[in-house]
């Protein structure tokens, strides 16, 4: 699947689905002059009795000139529901507090309210739009087809799925000035004091395919800037194994994953890899890149429940 269950053993990170990225989405809004960012937590979320994890920061980096460190950072937290209705804080930090594991610098909005009904909760910071809460899961792939070596069964796996989502809209140069950015999600927890990442990605389906189990946790736990050199090699193999690449070709697919930074030129239209819109077919883009064409397609389309006007995401099942 995408990012979803991206812990150990086809499980969430720390066991606790709130924790999980599923996945994340950068395109152009429809108004001109304005970019969209989507970060998906909570795979096969519940349409009731959860909430975001209150000791966790979510956060979407952003990469502004290619070094693949964060150079702005929006940093998601939550209220405790035990406290009564869940709320959201929005925090925007740009240079060396961007590269740190907090929530911090500039508040752009607070006590912002949460939905978990059918009907969004969306709120304006200044240029900004937010929106948090439980909305239907864009992600669509023919899961047991996979699973049964690529014996298609014409079933969406996704179809029915809800997720916890957190779509951000704002001006474009609030992301960075030049067209051409990188982004990635994060999902921290508060652990004896300390922030610890249990899980960060940004292209989809990529620990699934390419990662040990014995190796997703500090995959989870690292940054971008060390992909390349951490693992080059074990991916590399993989892909030789999958589909019989040369050692070159293989590292020349990997080019477009390592670091896993998302990469969005602005100036071209969206579409997975510049970016990622939700109806990207993203499942057979994987399946094309791990069997060098020789699977190329699962057969199964996007969902039609996508909203036309921000948070895009469908009404939850």
């Amino acid at each position: 699947m995408s990012h979803h269950l991206s812990g150990p053993n086809l499980r969430s990170p720390e066991g606790d689905a709130r924790l999980d990225l599923t996945d994340l989405f950068a395109f152009a809004s429809p108004q001109p002059g304005r970019t969209v960012l989507v970060m998906n937590v909570n795979p096969v979320a519940p349409t009731g009795g959860q909430a975001f994890h209150p000791q966790a920061v979510y956060r979407i980096d952003v990469d502004t000139d290619g070094d693949r460190r964060a150079d702005v950072a929006y940093g998601f937290t939550f209220s405790d529901p035990a406290d009564g209705p869940q709320t959201m804080t929005v925090r925007r930090a740009t240079g060396e507090g961007a590269r740190g594991p907090e929530a911090g610098g500039e508040v752009l909005v607070s006590g912002a309210p949460v939905s978990f009904t059918a009907e969004p909760a969306v709120v304006r910071a200044g240029a900004y739009r937010v929106s948090a809460g439980l909305r239907s899961d864009p992600f669509f792939a023919d899961l047991d087809g996979i699973v049964k070596d690529f014996q298609w069964t014409g079933v969406d796996w996704g179809a029915d799925k809800n997720v916890f989502g957190i779509v951000l809209e704002g001006p474009d140069a609030a992301f960075g000035e030049g067209p051409e950015i990188g982004v990635w999600a994060r999902v921290s927890v508060r652990r004896d004091g300390h922030l610890v990442s249990v899980d960060r990605g940004a292209h989809p389906s990529l620990t699934a395919y390419f990662n040990e189990e014995d190796a997703k946790d500090a995959y989870n736990a690292g940054d971008p800037v060390d992909d390349w050199e951490n693992y080059r090699q074990p991916w590399t193999a993989k892909l030789q194994h999958f589909g019989g690449y040369t050692t070159d070709a293989a590292e020349a697919q990997l080019r477009i994953v390592l670091p896993d930074v998302l990469r969005y030129d602005r100036s071209r239209p969206a579409g997975y890899p510049n970016g990622r819109t939700l109806t990207d077919d993203v499942t057979s883009a994987r399946l094309t890149m791990l069997t060098d064409g020789k699977v190329a397609s699962d057969h199964i389309g996007p969902h039609t429940d996508l909203l036309a006007d921000f948070p895009y995401l469908g009404h939850p099942h």
